[in-house]
């Protein structure tokens, strides 16, 4: 990994953890806003989200009314250098993973990634061209780079999420970079 794209995860995630708690808040309630106008969930019903951790925008607004609506909420488990996901319903338990973020502890309802819609996934930082730049575990990468090699398997819709403070310009992309078709922030949506 280059120094420059260490520097710059750095600095994103510097800006967005200088955030207050309640900037945090008003921001997850405008994503929730901006989701919601631009009707983002459309059909889908298999829907995975994230548990907010490190100053990242919190989906649970949108998982709180996904629920509502009766579609199946997922949430990312790390398994060795693995990314599955877990049906999860609010107040299921919880327990933390190897990096201190919170996992359902109940993992025998888990998938394999292409069986959902719609995939919320975090993001460090984000250019108006689909880039994406992530904590730099290669998790989101792994998982869905089948979908590069295969063009005709079923792909879940993936969106990326993030505070407006984490664009840049633009983000230079390695072969291994999944490129995103939606972001989506407390500002806008971005297709």
């Amino acid at each position: 990994m280059s120094t420059s794209r260490q520097q710059l995860r750095q600095s994103l995630r510097s800006r967005r953890r200088a955030l207050s708690e309640q900037q945090q808040q008003i921001a997850s309630q405008q994503l929730e806003r901006q989701v919601s106008g631009a009707e983002l969930f459309g059909r889908h019903q298999d829907i995975a989200f994230y548990l907010a951790n490190d100053g990242e925008i919190d989906p649970l607004p949108l998982l709180l009314m996904a629920h509502q609506q009766n579609r199946r909420c997922y949430l990312p488990v790390v398994a060795g250098d693995e990314l599955w996901f877990v049906r999860y319903q609010p107040g299921d338990r919880l327990t933390p993973n190897r990096f201190g973020i919170p996992e359902p502890a109940d993992n025998s309802q888990r998938i394999d990634a292409f069986e959902l819609d719609m995939v919320f996934l975090p993001l460090v930082g984000f250019d108006r061209h689909g880039g994406r730049l992530g904590m730099g575990g290669g998790f989101y990468d792994r998982c869905f780079e089948n979908s590069q090699l295969i063009p005709k398997m079923k792909q879940p819709h993936l969106v990326g999420l993030a505070h407006q403070c984490q664009e840049v310009e633009l983000l230079e992309q390695e072969s291994w970079d999944i490129p995103l078709p939606t972001i989506a922030t407390d500002r806008e949506v971005i297709n």
